[in-house]
């Protein structure tokens, strides 16, 4: 298998978590489009420099955080930019998501969807707006008739109830397999 060969299955492999890391990050989808394609190119350059040693995912990750960063100081708009706090968190989040059971991604999202939508309807509705509808937290509390501090507070709780429901859904999808 020649190297070209390696990339598209290592790409294949994780294009789906590379897509929802951009999402997270870039509100604009055609943006979202451009660094998606971006950052494969430049992997592609610099396929060389891997460590074979090491995970595929955060190093393409790492690639595609640099870039959005690089986005935002092009665009100019410090008001939307992401921090690269914030995407030291992101990929820490896809980090600790890629390490748990499940085959693939497409089954771990699947999990995440069945546990979004058995979240109480208090944290759900704040859940859909911040992350389906990317609105801000104050624009999610208006549109809830919620305080500022009620609509992190609920974020918070429903990321916690996330966290564990997707962890006891991975658990069992490996335990049946």
């Amino acid at each position: 298998m020649d190297a070209r060969q390696v990339f598209e299955i290592l790409v294949r492999e994780h294009a789906d978590m590379l897509w929802a890391y951009l999402r997270a990050g870039v509100r604009d989808a055609n943006a979202v489009d451009d660094l998606f394609q971006e950052t494969l190119l430049t992997a592609w350059r610099r396929l060389a420099d891997f460590d074979r040693l090491r995970p595929f995912g955060p190093w393409l990750r790492g690639i595609a955080g640099r870039l959005v960063l690089a986005h935002y100081r092009q665009q100019a708009r410090q008001a939307e930019a992401i921090s690269p706090a914030a995407l030291e968190w992101l990929e820490s989040r896809f980090a600790q998501l890629q390490r748990l059971d499940g085959d693939t991604f497409a089954e771990k999202l699947a999990a995440l969807r069945a546990c979004v939508d058995a979240l109480p309807a208090s944290f759900h509705a704040p859940v859909h707006l911040k992350y389906f509808e990317a609105l801000g937290l104050e624009e999610t509390g208006r549109t809830l008739g919620l305080a500022l501090e009620t609509v992190k507070k609920r974020l918070f709780r429903a990321r916690a109830k996330l966290a564990d429901c997707l962890e006891r859904k991975l658990l069992a999808l490996r335990s049946s397999a």
